[in-house]
């Protein structure tokens, strides 16, 4: 939005949500209409929050960028910074600098089909990417295979169920992995027998087939996921080239400055936040540290 990277501005908090005990939806609107006009982002991308005075933290985008006049995003209580900010309420201000990083390719995938797995928190850069290729309209078919802990765990959960029940009307197919077991998820698996099972998210992909020619992964996870999901593309033939992940854990100033986010070795080295965070798993066989 501006020459100068470290220039933030002040957006107001409108709807501040519980997703879950832990995540919280922040609904933000940019104060000046000038700027909020400007703004326009890629799904995948980030943006740094500043909370003048304290401090600022690197967080994904969770909104698609066909919704305008506001963006969301999805803050998890994890540390200094993100509890001071879940004390937040609506009508209090934030700095917003960004966006960073080079999203996911959206024009490039235009006709094909989309395959998205997440894992835990990962939902919440992905949910950019999904609601942005059922606006657009401009993708053969939408997978979404998303993989929690417990029921309690699901994020944007009325999103996901209304999905379960409605999603094929939109071109979506949704199936939905828990590991912990309880009274909300066996209700869920009978009312939804096909598509909610106990297991990992990668139990999902049991049953589907898609065209490997015309087809694109894409994945967001805690680390662990990323080998056995890879893994399961590989074994259908899917092309490395057509596998993207984005590695929002490692995003630290959004420019590359700080430094620490920097993998690799003096043959290939990747700066996350400046070269991702959504890379190809051709990145990942040749940058050592990157998954």
């Amino acid at each position: 939005m501006s020459e100068n990277p470290y220039l933030s501005y002040e957006a107001r908090i409108l709807e501040v949500k519980d997703l879950t005990p832990r995540e919280k939806l922040f609904t933000l609107r940019f104060t000046d209409p000038e700027v909020g006009e400007r703004f326009d982002f890629k799904p995948g991308q980030f943006v740094i929050v500043d909370v003048r005075g304290f401090g600022e933290f690197p967080i994904s985008l969770c909104s698609p960028p066909t919704r305008k006049g506001y963006f969301q995003l999805c803050i998890r209580k994890a540390g200094r910074m993100t509890k001071f900010v879940h004390k937040m309420e609506e009508g209090n201000t934030v700095g917003i600098r960004g966006p960073y990083g080079n999203g996911f390719p959206m024009e490039k995938m235009e006709g094909s089909n989309l395959l998205l797995v997440a894992g835990g928190l990962g939902m919440a850069p992905l949910r950019s990417v999904l609601w942005y290729a059922i606006d657009s309209g401009k993708y053969e078919h939408i997978w979404l295979l998303y993989g929690t802990k417990a029921y309690e765990d699901i994020l944007f959960r009325d999103e996901i169920v209304h999905l379960l029940r409605h999603g094929e009307a939109m071109n979506c197919s949704v199936k939905l992995a828990y590991e912990v077991e309880s009274p909300s998820c066996i209700y869920l698996e009978e009312g939804f027998s096909q598509k909610v099972c106990k297991g990992v998210v990668t139990d999902l992909f049991r049953g589907e087939e898609f065209d490997v020619n015309n087809a694109y992964a894409l994945i967001c996870g805690p680390p662990v996921m990323y080998k056995f999901v890879v893994r399961e593309l590989l074994n259908r033939k899917l092309s490395p080239g057509r596998i993207y992940m984005t590695l929002e854990r490692r995003m630290r100033c959004g420019i590359g400055k700080c430094g620490h986010c920097i993998v690799g070795t003096s043959t290939s080295i990747k700066y996350v936040c400046r070269d991702g965070p959504v890379f190809t798993y051709w990145d990942a066989l040749s940058t050592r540290g990157l998954i």
